[in-house]
């Protein structure tokens, strides 16, 4: 069974850094695409960073380019989502994803697996 579980959201102050871990469990995702979606009340679920870990294609939102860096650790099976100069627009709740095959999917539906979320809250 194939399980990505979140951690690392809180509550940080503008301007301060949080790092989120996604540790995937039941498969590795070694040549497919891990990603981060954010998601408010009320709005969409939007997608904040994705990598191709094959072709290390990468995708970022134009709001935290610049800001926020998706990595991973293979000996770990875990992604992380790096989040510097954090904005109270960032507030969401943040989700870990994964998606099968080439190139970096945007849509939500494009997304196989997901993790739970985690809450960042980001006060001004």
């Amino acid at each position: 069974q194939v399980q990505l579980v979140e951690s690392g959201g809180g509550l940080v102050q503008a301007g301060g850094s949080l790092r989120l871990s996604c540790a995937a469990s039941g498969r590795t995702f070694s040549s497919d695409t891990m990603g981060w979606f954010r998601q408010v009340p009320g709005k969409e679920r939007e997608l904040v960073a994705a990598k191709n870990w094959s072709s290390f294609s990468t995708y970022y939102a134009d709001s935290v380019k610049g800001r926020f860096t998706i990595s991973r650790d293979n000996a770990k099976n875990t992604v992380y989502l790096q989040m510097n100069s954090l904005k109270p627009d960032d507030t969401a709740v943040y989700y870990c994803a994964a998606a099968i095959g080439w190139g970096v999917p945007k849509r939500r539906y494009e997304y196989t697996y997901w993790g739970q979320g985690t809450q960042v809250t980001v006060s001004s």
